[in-house]
């Protein structure tokens, strides 16, 4: 049973390269796990919102955990999302994926519904009594608009499945909170690409981080700093990747991102529905630094 203690470092957000017919690309998506595992990553997050959860088929979520499972074969955790709004249906969701390989749920704050905080507290207790394998919280208010308040995720972190949290709050105060009292045998992991130097400065573990599908050393190189208190280090090499993130979200993410992944040896620009290919002038100014950046890397 996976442990807070092996949630650490860098942990990609993966998307989900995909056929023409909307079905998972197995030939891409293990190009993709061949690449990031010769670089040194500590695990993986299929199916989050990087990964197109909710176009994706329900059969095709659960193939790509299963794939994930069998490429990383225990090299680090498979930490699958679930990103369904209602309660039996993301448990249900959590039941596949475990029985597919993940050796946690990556679980949302239950959204649409505006739940007060008695609300998501609960949701979380029941989830986790129900789930087979650990879970972790998926706080991200700009994408739902639910906070999650720090003395509801202190009193979460002490319930003994569940071991961690991917924090996409941005606001730092909120963030500093939480980690000021959450239980010792709990995670908090940095969910923002944009924070992630600050974030392992004050009490962050690691991250779940987007480009780092694209730039695995240079983000190793920057946690490495942080976690070793050169908060000042790690500044200044994220400040240089600033100008690529930008661009990464400039539309929706994993559009830019996935368009310019055959330069890491992934074919998977395809995006499903309703996302559209982003603009050709931001792909053609992404490839241009993305193609700079690994050249410093390598």
């Amino acid at each position: 049973m996976l442990t807070a203690d092996r949630l650490q470092g860098i942990l990609p957000a993966i998307p989900t390269p995909v056929r023409a017919d909307d079905t998972v690309d197995d030939k891409a998506l293990g190009a993709l796990f061949a690449w990031l595992l010769r670089q040194g990553i500590d695990g993986v997050v299929p199916l989050g919102g990087t990964g197109e959860y909710g176009a994706l088929a329900r059969a095709e979520r659960i193939r790509t955990v299963e794939l994930s499972a069998e490429a990383m074969a225990g090299r680090g955790p498979v930490v699958a999302g679930v990103l369904d709004t209602g309660f039996h249906d993301a448990l249900q969701a959590g039941k596949e994926f475990a029985a597919a390989g993940a050796d946690a749920l990556l679980v949302i704050t239950p959204y649409y519904t505006n739940p007060t905080q008695a609300g998501v507290r609960d949701y979380f207790l029941r989830y986790a009594d129900a789930s087979p394998v650990p879970v972790l919280i998926y706080e991200i208010p700009y994408r739902t608009r639910i906070a999650v308040s720090p003395a509801v995720l202190h009193e979460l972190s002490r319930h003994e499945n569940i071991i961690g949290m991917k924090a996409c709050n941005t606001d730092m105060y909120h963030f500093l909170q939480v980690v000021a009292g959450v239980d010792e045998r709990f995670t908090v992991l940095s969910g923002e690409d944009s924070l992630f130097p600050l974030h392992v400065a004050a009490g962050a573990k690691g991250g779940i981080v987007v480009t780092a599908n694209l730039l695995p050393k240079a983000w190793r190189q920057i946690f490495d700093l942080a976690a070793a208190g050169r908060t000042q280090e790690a500044l200044a090499a994220h400040r240089r990747l600033i100008p690529l993130m930008n661009m990464a979200f400039a539309e929706t993410n994993p559009g830019p991102m996935k368009a310019v992944m055959d330069l890491v040896g992934v074919d998977a620009p395809r995006l499903l529905a309703p996302l559209v290919p982003p603009a050709p002038s931001l792909v053609e100014e992404l490839r241009a630094e993305l193609k700079r950046q690994l050249a410093i890397s390598e």
